[in-house]
């Protein structure tokens, strides 16, 4: 049987399309952009702690029961997500 003859493979390059930087338009965050996504992350630990500690002497907040959950961890996400903007 006769023998395939091997072609031999180009080396890659990549285009130079794809080798330009990407360009950034924003600068630095401003200060009020960092606080309002500390603030975010700090109230959902805290309506987690005074959900735990309080929740009995706090009727609404009691009423609410396994919603308080998505409520801190809520708020906690929604700092979280602000961090992948924040430059």
């Amino acid at each position: 049987m006769p023998k395939s003859k091997v072609r031999k493979k180009a080396d890659y390059t990549p285009s130079p399309a794809s080798r330009t930087p990407v360009k950034v338009k924003a600068g630095p965050s401003p200060v009020w952009y960092v606080a309002i996504m500390l603030g975010f992350m700090l109230a959902g630990l805290l309506w987690l702690i005074v959900y735990y500690l309080a929740a009995e002497q706090i009727s609404w907040m009691n009423d609410l029961n396994a919603w308080n959950f998505l409520i801190g961890f809520g708020l906690m996400v929604i700092g979280l997500i602000m961090t992948m903007r924040w430059r």
